[in-house]
């Protein structure tokens, strides 16, 4: 590291540590590049470098962390959350948590109670799946042998929903997919939940055609955000319904198949498989 990068680490690192220290006071974009002796658009730039994310959004991120212990740990009304947190009305909290969470903060302190999920487990060319749905879709797919686990880590999505061990007509159409039956793709529903961010980026990794592969700056310049291919990368990272929103169809722009979720020798897997698929000849029906 030369002389000047070290230099803006430090000045990174600073900031870093003021927010976290101060964030109850909600410091704006010039208190903190005073704080580090820049100016608001230099801070801004080199932050977003070597933060990966801007000021603004790092901030959030920990206001919105602590609204959540607040929520879950002392059972704090959404008032008390938001003074407690450095914000100025629950419709701030509201905001920060739709932004953030992509949800409200009562659906997050209620962690689910109104939903009834139904989930069920099987076998697939590629290991054991838990799939889990909602009366509107699936929301919830994984790959996971363990079948304790693997509950384990669906209930820790919607801890106060009600859960049933069936399977359901929306289970068993998303898992006809590991069967070629393609022709059922237009009757999969899924029940999503995320930020407006991480829907984009779910939805456009649904356009990518079976057997075809994308980057990260492919998808980023598809949801007409060029510049955040690791702001992606984070989304694909969270996807919740695997397989069917293909995010083991993202690579890096150098070809390297890169991480995933369930696996790099399953994604590879995956990868073949889907091509080997759409190679094969078609026949007529006589």
């Amino acid at each position: 590291m030369d002389v000047q990068s070290h230099i803006n680490y430090q000045r990174i690192a600073e900031a870093i540590q003021y927010l976290r220290e101060n964030f109850k006071s909600q410091p704006n974009l010039n208190e903190v590049a005073a704080k580090v002796h820049l100016s608001p658009s230099h801070f801004q730039r080199l932050f977003t470098e070597w933060a990966g994310t801007s000021p603004k959004k790092f901030l959030q991120y920990i206001s919105v962390e602590y609204a959540k212990k607040i929520l879950q740990e002392q059972q704090a009304s959404l008032v008390d959350t938001a003074i407690a947190t450095g914000l100025s009305s629950t419709s701030r909290l509201h905001d920060l948590f739709v932004n953030i969470e992509g949800m409200t903060p009562a659906e997050y302190k209620n962690g689910g109670a109104q939903l009834v999920i139904n989930y069920s487990f099987a076998e697939t060319p590629f290991g054991k799946v838990i799939v889990a749905s909602t009366h509107k879709g699936v929301c919830y797919m994984a790959f996971e042998e363990d079948e304790k686990k693997s509950f384990e880590r669906l209930k820790s999505k919607f801890p106060n929903a009600t859960y049933q061990k069936q399977t359901d007509v929306l289970q068993q159409n998303a898992l006809s997919v590991f069967h070629s039956d393609w022709s059922k793709l237009h009757e999969v529903k899924l029940h999503l939940r995320g930020t407006g961010f991480q829907l984009k980026v779910w939805e456009s990794l649904l356009k990518i055609p079976m057997g075809t592969l994308a980057t990260y700056g492919t998808i980023a310049q598809q949801i007409g955000n060029p510049h955040a291919s690791r702001a992606v990368g984070t989304a694909v990272g969270s996807n919740p319904v695997a397989f069917l929103i293909p995010c083991h169809r993202v690579i890096r722009s150098s070809g390297v198949l890169g991480n995933y979720m369930w696996g790099a020798t399953r994604k590879a897997a995956i990868i073949g498989w889907e091509q080997s698929k759409t190679n094969e000849p078609q026949h007529e029906a006589i």
